[in-house]
C-alpha cells in the first residue's frame, strides 16, 4: 500500500508556512489521539501517520528533500533526511515526534508548552483559611467584624520581583528560559522542572535582601469582613485576591473564611428554624394560661397555653426565627412544652395533692387508657 502524501495527511497546501503546519498537526493530533478514540482501530494509525508527516514537514531540510524527491528522500539512505523520518525505525526522531505532541496536546494544562517558550508563569499564591466563630444573636443580624490574618504579601523593598532594587531577572542558562529541560533515553524524552530556576525560566542574581528573592514578606493584616445575616455553621466566604501573595510578582490566591455559630443557651437552631424548651408548672399546663418567652431578637412574646397541656407540645411563633442567608422570609420559633414536678414539698402540699389524686380519676385519660390496656394484658395472660 502507498504511502500517502505527507500534505494530504495534514490537510495543508505545498506552501503551507511553518506555523500553518504546526497549526494543522495540532488540530491532526488531537482529534485522532488513541486516548480519545478508543472506539475507533484506525486512530491508532492514523495519529501515527500525521507524527511521521509533520516529523518531516516540520524540519525545512527534510521538508525541502521531502519536496524534491517525495517518499523517496527517505528510503535507501537518499537525501538529506538519513533513515524513516518517523515511527519505530529512527529513536532520536520518535522521541522528538513524541514530545511535540505531548506538548501540543498537554502543554496548557501543564503550565506552557514549545509555543509559549515553556515557562511556568510566577507561581501563584496560596489560599487562605481562617475559621471564624460568631453568636447566634450575630448570625441573626449579621456584622462587620475586623479580623487578623497572618499571611505574605508583596515585598515593598523589591516590588515583588525579588531582585535587589527591583531589577529585572535574567534568563536562567541552563533552561533557556524554558522553565524545564528534556533527557532523550532511548526513544522516549523525559521532561523534568528545571533545577536551577525551579521552572521559572528566570533567576535572580542579587536577590532583595528583605524577602530574601521570594519577591514577598510575612505580616499580619487586618481585614474588614461583612459577615451576612443567616449564616451558619460551615457557611464559606470567599475574598478573592485576600490570600497569600505570589512568588516574585505572581497573583495572589484567595481567603476563604468558614463560620461556625456558637450554641446559645436559650434557643436551638436547625436551619431557619429555632427551638425554645419553655418549663411551665404543674398548675399553670392544667389551668392554662399565658406566658411570656423571649425571642432571638432581643424582643418578647406572649403565648396562650392551653388548659390541660402536656410535656412536649409545641406551639409555633411564624416569622421569630432565623432569616434565609440569601435575603427572604425568616423561619420559625418553636416552643416546647416541660411540665415540670414540683419538688421540696412540705407536708400540707402532699396532703393537698392527696386530696386531689382522689378527686381526679377522670382527669387523667390517657393514664386510664394505659392501665385500662394493661389489665387486659395481664387478664389475657392468665386465660
Amino acid at each position: 500500500m502507498s504511502k500517502r502524501d505527507y500534505y494530504d495527511v495534514l490537510g495543508v497546501s505545498k506552501g503551507a508556512s511553518a506555523d500553518e503546519i504546526k497549526k494543522a498537526y495540532r488540530k491532526k493530533a488531537k482529534e485522532l489521539h488513541p486516548d480519545r478514540n478508543a472506539d475507533n482501530p484506525e486512530a491508532e494509525g492514523q495519529f501515527k501517520e500525521a507524527n511521521e508527516a509533520y516529523e518531516v514537514l516540520k524540519d525545512a531540510e527534510k521538508k525541502a528533500a521531502y519536496d524534491r524527491f517525495g517518499h523517496a528522500a527517505f528510503e535507501g539512505g537518499m537525501g538529506g533526511g538519513g533513515g524513516r523520518p518517523g515511527g519505530m525505525g529512527g529513536n532520536g526522531d520518535f522521541a522528538s515526534a513524541f514530545s511535540d505532541v505531548f506538548d501540543d496536546l498537554f502543554g496548557d494544562f501543564m503550565g506552557g508548552g514549545r509555543g509559549g517558550g515553556g515557562r511556568q508563569r510566577a507561581a501563584r499564591g496560596a489560599d487562605l483559611r481562617y475559621n471564624l466563630r460568631v453568636t447566634l444573636e450575630e448570625a441573626y443580624n449579621g456584622l462587620q467584624k475586623t479580623i487578623n490574618v497572618p499571611t505574605s504579601v508583596q515585598c515593598g523593598e523589591c516590588n515583588g520581583s525579588g531582585s535587589e532594587g527591583g531589577a529585572e531577572p535574567t534568563t536562567c542558562p541552563t533552561c533557556s528560559g524554558m522553565g524545564k529541560v528534556r533527557a532523550t533515553q532511548g526513544f522516549f524524552t523525559v521532561e523534568r522542572t528545571c533545577p536551577t530556576c525551579n521552572g521559572l525560566g528566570q533567576i535572580i542574581k542579587n536577590p532583595c535582601k528583605s524577602c530574601g528573592g521570594n519577591g514577598r514578606v510575612h505580616k499580619d493584616r487586618a481585614l474588614s469582613v461583612n459577615i451576612p445575616a443567616g449564616v451558619e455553621t460551615g457557611t464559606r466566604i470567599r475574598l478573592a485576591g485576600e490570600g497569600e501573595a505570589g512568588m516574585r510578582g505572581g497573583p495572589p490566591g484567595d481567603l476563604y473564611i468558614f463560620i461556625e455559630v456558637e450554641q446559645h443557651k436559650i434557643f436551638e437552631r436547625e436551619s431557619t428554624e429555632l427551638h425554645c424548651r419553655v418549663p411551665v408548672s404543674m398548675i399553670a399546663a392544667a389551668l392554662g394560661g399565658d406566658i411570656e418567652v423571649p425571642t432571638i431578637d432581643g424582643g418578647r412574646s406572649r403565648v396562650k397555653i392551653p388548659s390541660g397541656s402536656q410535656s412536649g407540645r409545641q406551639m409555633r411563633l411564624r416569622g421569630k426565627g432565623m432569616p434565609a442567608l440569601r435575603g427572604g422570609s425568616h423561619g420559625d420559633m418553636f416552643i416546647e412544652l416541660a411540665v415540670e414536678t414540683p419538688v421540696n414539698l412540705t407536708s400540707r402540699q402532699k396532703e393537698l395533692l392527696r386530696e386531689f389524686e382522689e378527686l381526679s380519676e377522670d382527669n387523667n385519660p390517657e393514664a386510664s387508657s394505659f392501665f385500662s390496656s394493661v389489665k387486659n394484658f395481664w387478664d389475657s395472660m392468665k386465660g
